[in-house]
């Protein structure tokens, strides 16, 4: 039996410059990192050895990978031609949230059948290739950031190029600073869950027609190299300031990320002392994320006592294997 533990992510800034419809022009890059918020993964053999049991939010019992109707699945099982299996998948944090519960679904996916056939997987093996399934075979209107935030773990600097190659630097905070930035960092979820895809299909159609909105996701890489610099040179309160700017950008790249309901709590948040902050992944519902001061924090979540407060950790380790017998 093999157990894989995948973390999903939260991206800060350049978030949209992973999409190839811009970094295909000119670099895209991120700032983002892995959280303790896990998707996990369970593989062992089935007792029907020509049969497969799928075990999701659904559970599907079917004799060929082609009649696996959960698509991520189909397409991996197709890949590695393993068959008489049983997977089962486990998430900390419902999909549709705004933290790359997809990708870290493909990833883990991969790392286990990759560890159940013995095969070794790097960390730039189980991003590149869970970015293939999710964009090249099944063509979701994704970019990449999510797969290589899940596969290689820890708080990163991302930079996507035109030639597809992706490189991963870890941003240089000694354990004291890093510490402090998890104290700093508040996120609550509205109560709502949506498909990426509709937003990132819009996303991407503006982006090729749209000079001023490519305009905004150059501002947003500039701001993921400010954050970079400024938490480097321990500028911690900086991230308030880049988190609030590389929101008003977002909301101008497509219709639907943000909302009524979304823009008051948020107003609500920054009147009672936040620094700045974002709503999570593409858009329209999920989790707000914001960078509060210790001496502030209470004023926050008593404006945002509506909401569910969910407490997180960085993560460093990334993708890996908790169990193996």
């Amino acid at each position: 039996m093999i157990v894989c533990r995948t973390p999903f992510r939260i991206s800060f800034a350049g978030g949209g410059s992973d999409l190839r419809s811009f970094y295909r022009h000119e670099p895209g890059m991120v700032v983002s990192t892995s959280i303790n918020q896990y998707m996990y993964i369970s593989i062992h053999p089935f007792f029907y050895a020509d049969q497969m049991l799928l075990k999701y939010s659904r559970s599907e019992l079917v004799k060929s990978a082609d009649e696996i109707k959960h698509p991520i699945l189909r397409e991996v099982l197709t890949m590695f031609g393993t068959g008489g299996v049983d997977i089962s998948s486990v998430a900390d944090i419902p999909a549709g949230t705004g933290l790359g519960s997809s990708s870290s679904f493909t990833v883990g996916i991969i790392h286990a059948l990759c560890a159940y056939t013995g095969r070794f997987a790097g960390k730039e093996y189980l991003a590149a290739t869970a970015s293939e399934v999710e964009i090249e075979r099944l063509g979701e209107p994704i970019g990449k950031q999510d797969q290589y935030a899940a596969a290689y773990g820890g708080l990163n600097f991302i930079t996507f190029r035109p030639d597809e190659s992706v490189t991963v630097e870890s941003v240089a905070l000694d354990s004291g600073s890093r510490d402090e930035l998890q104290n700093r960092l508040l996120m609550f979820y509205t109560g709502d869950t949506r498909s990426a895809g509709d937003i990132l299909s819009e996303q991407k159609s503006n982006l090729e027609t749209s000079g001023a909105r490519r305009e905004g996701l150059r501002r947003m890489t500039g701001l993921a190299q400010d954050l970079r610099r400024e938490l480097e040179q321990k500028n911690l309160d900086a991230m308030g300031e880049l988190l609030h700017a590389s929101w008003q950008y977002k909301k101008d790249l497509a219709s639907g990320i943000s909302n009524p309901r979304i823009d008051g709590y948020y107003q609500a948040a920054m009147a009672a002392g936040a620094g700045g902050g974002k709503l999570l992944g593409a858009g329209g519902g999920g989790f707000l994320l914001f960078y509060v001061p210790p001496e502030r924090q209470a004023s926050v979540r008593a404006a945002l006592s509506q909401l569910r407060e969910q407490q997180f950790r960085f993560d460093q380790a990334g993708s890996v294997v908790v169990y193996s017998y």
